[in-house]
Protein backbone atom coordinates (compact mmCIF):
# COMPACT_ATOMS: atom_id res chain seq x y z
CA UNK A 1 0.00 0.00 0.00
CA UNK A 2 1.47 3.72 -0.74
CA UNK A 3 2.30 5.92 1.82
CA UNK A 4 2.79 9.40 1.67
CA UNK A 5 4.55 10.75 5.13
CA UNK A 6 5.08 14.57 4.86
CA UNK A 7 7.34 15.97 7.81
CA UNK A 8 6.12 19.47 8.64
CA UNK A 9 9.53 21.63 10.60
CA UNK A 10 7.17 24.42 12.44
CA UNK A 11 7.84 27.72 14.11
CA UNK A 12 6.10 26.49 16.83
CA UNK A 13 7.69 26.09 20.48
CA UNK A 14 6.42 23.97 23.33
CA UNK A 15 8.42 23.92 27.25
CA UNK A 16 9.20 20.81 28.45
CA UNK A 17 11.41 20.08 31.86
CA UNK A 18 12.17 23.82 30.99
CA UNK A 19 14.01 23.08 27.50
CA UNK A 20 11.86 25.12 24.52
CA UNK A 21 11.23 22.31 21.85
CA UNK A 22 10.75 22.53 18.73
CA UNK A 23 7.11 21.11 17.74
CA UNK A 24 7.84 18.81 14.34
CA UNK A 25 4.17 17.96 12.59
CA UNK A 26 4.83 14.13 10.98
CA UNK A 27 2.08 13.26 9.30
CA UNK A 28 1.03 9.42 6.78
CA UNK A 29 -1.20 9.03 4.71
CA UNK A 30 -2.54 6.03 3.55
CA UNK A 31 -3.80 6.26 -0.31
CA UNK A 32 -3.77 9.50 0.23
CA UNK A 33 -6.17 9.89 3.45
CA UNK A 34 -5.13 10.62 6.85
CA UNK A 35 -3.88 7.61 8.57
CA UNK A 36 -1.34 9.14 11.48
CA UNK A 37 -0.83 12.76 12.70
CA UNK A 38 1.94 13.24 15.46
CA UNK A 39 3.39 16.32 16.79
CA UNK A 40 6.86 15.34 18.05
CA UNK A 41 9.37 17.76 19.99
CA UNK A 42 12.91 18.34 19.72
CA UNK A 43 16.00 20.11 21.08
CA UNK A 44 19.49 20.70 20.22
CA UNK A 45 22.42 21.68 22.64
CA UNK A 46 25.54 23.39 22.31
CA UNK A 47 26.83 20.81 21.52
CA UNK A 48 24.75 20.12 18.25
CA UNK A 49 23.17 16.78 19.65
CA UNK A 50 19.64 16.38 18.71
CA UNK A 51 17.27 15.69 21.63
CA UNK A 52 13.75 13.95 21.44
CA UNK A 53 11.46 14.79 24.26
CA UNK A 54 8.50 12.92 22.97
CA UNK A 55 5.55 12.71 20.95
CA UNK A 56 1.66 13.04 20.82
CA UNK A 57 1.11 10.03 18.16
CA UNK A 58 -2.84 9.51 16.54
CA UNK A 59 -4.00 6.75 14.34
CA UNK A 60 -6.47 7.65 12.23
CA UNK A 61 -9.18 5.45 10.77
CA UNK A 62 -12.03 7.39 8.29
CA UNK A 63 -11.01 10.53 10.15
CA UNK A 64 -11.95 9.20 13.67
CA UNK A 65 -8.64 9.03 15.65
CA UNK A 66 -8.60 5.11 17.26
CA UNK A 67 -5.04 5.00 19.35
CA UNK A 68 -2.93 7.36 20.61
CA UNK A 69 -0.26 4.62 21.71
CA UNK A 70 3.19 5.50 21.46
CA UNK A 71 2.79 8.74 22.83
CA UNK A 72 4.76 10.03 25.64
CA UNK A 73 6.24 13.27 26.83
CA UNK A 74 9.77 13.93 29.04
CA UNK A 75 9.25 14.07 32.35
CA UNK A 76 5.66 12.36 32.78
CA UNK A 77 5.49 9.18 34.10
CA UNK A 78 9.19 8.66 34.19
CA UNK A 79 9.99 9.62 30.85
CA UNK A 80 13.43 11.39 29.79
CA UNK A 81 14.25 12.75 26.82
CA UNK A 82 16.86 10.51 24.28
CA UNK A 83 19.39 11.38 21.60
CA UNK A 84 17.55 10.67 18.09
CA UNK A 85 20.77 12.75 16.67
CA UNK A 86 24.33 12.55 17.53
CA UNK A 87 26.41 16.09 16.99
CA UNK A 88 29.70 13.92 15.89
CA UNK A 89 28.16 10.34 15.10
CA UNK A 90 31.12 7.42 15.02
CA UNK A 91 30.96 4.07 13.64
CA UNK A 92 29.86 1.60 16.69
CA UNK A 93 28.01 4.21 18.96
CA UNK A 94 25.15 3.34 20.70
CA UNK A 95 22.32 5.25 22.30
CA UNK A 96 18.68 5.29 23.26
CA UNK A 97 16.39 7.91 21.51
CA UNK A 98 13.25 6.83 23.75
CA UNK A 99 13.00 6.59 27.39
CA UNK A 100 9.04 6.23 28.03
CA UNK A 101 9.18 2.53 29.59
CA UNK A 102 6.91 0.48 28.04
CA UNK A 103 5.16 2.98 25.88
CA UNK A 104 8.50 4.11 23.83
CA UNK A 105 11.94 2.63 23.93
CA UNK A 106 13.59 3.16 20.47
CA UNK A 107 17.43 3.20 20.04
CA UNK A 108 20.22 3.47 17.75
CA UNK A 109 23.79 2.20 16.36
CA UNK A 110 25.90 4.07 14.42
CA UNK A 111 26.54 1.73 11.04
CA UNK A 112 28.63 3.94 9.26
CA UNK A 113 28.99 7.72 8.44
CA UNK A 114 30.69 7.13 4.69
CA UNK A 115 27.83 5.41 3.35
CA UNK A 116 25.95 6.02 -0.25
CA UNK A 117 22.03 6.04 -0.84
CA UNK A 118 19.89 6.97 -3.57
CA UNK A 119 16.49 8.61 -3.06
CA UNK A 120 14.15 10.72 -5.38
CA UNK A 121 15.56 13.66 -4.38
CA UNK A 122 19.39 13.00 -5.21
CA UNK A 123 22.52 11.04 -4.84
CA UNK A 124 24.13 10.80 -1.53
CA UNK A 125 27.64 10.15 -0.34
CA UNK A 126 29.53 10.18 3.12
CA UNK A 127 26.11 10.20 4.67
CA UNK A 128 25.22 8.31 8.36
CA UNK A 129 23.32 5.60 8.47
CA UNK A 130 22.18 3.84 11.37
CA UNK A 131 20.11 0.55 12.79
CA UNK A 132 17.09 1.16 14.81
CA UNK A 133 15.26 -1.49 16.90
CA UNK A 134 13.35 -1.54 19.92
CA UNK A 135 13.11 -4.07 22.71
CA UNK A 136 9.32 -3.52 22.47
CA UNK A 137 9.27 -5.25 19.12
CA UNK A 138 11.61 -7.50 18.83
CA UNK A 139 12.65 -9.27 15.08
CA UNK A 140 12.11 -5.64 13.99
CA UNK A 141 15.46 -3.92 12.49
CA UNK A 142 15.72 -0.54 10.31
CA UNK A 143 18.23 1.15 8.66
CA UNK A 144 18.11 4.76 8.31
CA UNK A 145 20.39 7.33 5.91
CA UNK A 146 20.59 10.91 6.77
CA UNK A 147 22.98 13.80 5.04
CA UNK A 148 24.33 16.67 6.68
CA UNK A 149 22.55 20.06 6.13
CA UNK A 150 19.39 18.03 5.07
CA UNK A 151 18.14 15.48 7.46
CA UNK A 152 16.28 11.87 6.79
CA UNK A 153 17.15 10.42 3.15
CA UNK A 154 16.08 6.95 3.49
CA UNK A 155 14.83 3.93 5.49
CA UNK A 156 14.55 0.60 5.09
CA UNK A 157 12.78 -2.21 6.85
CA UNK A 158 15.96 -5.15 7.11
CA UNK A 159 14.05 -7.15 9.15
CA UNK A 160 10.00 -7.77 11.02
CA UNK A 161 8.78 -5.72 8.15
CA UNK A 162 9.19 -4.59 4.45
CA UNK A 163 9.02 -0.75 4.74
CA UNK A 164 10.96 1.91 2.91
CA UNK A 165 10.37 5.40 2.80
CA UNK A 166 12.93 7.67 0.60
CA UNK A 167 12.91 11.45 0.66
CA UNK A 168 11.05 13.13 -2.73
CA UNK A 169 11.10 16.78 -1.95
CA UNK A 170 11.99 19.46 0.72
CA UNK A 171 9.74 22.48 0.68
CA UNK A 172 11.02 25.89 2.44
CA UNK A 173 8.74 28.64 3.75
CA UNK A 174 5.05 28.73 5.04
CA UNK A 175 5.47 27.33 8.52
CA UNK A 176 2.56 27.11 10.70
CA UNK A 177 2.03 24.33 13.35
Amino acid sequence: MPALNITTVSRATKQILGVNVTVVHDRVYLNKKLAEDTLDWYAQDKRGNVWYFGEDSKEITNGQVTSTEGSWQSGVNGALPGIVMQAHPKKGDKYQQEFAGQTASDRAAVLSTRASTQVPFGTFSGVLQTKEFTPLEPGVVEHKFYAKGIGFLRSVMIQGGTEEFHLVAIRYGGGGA
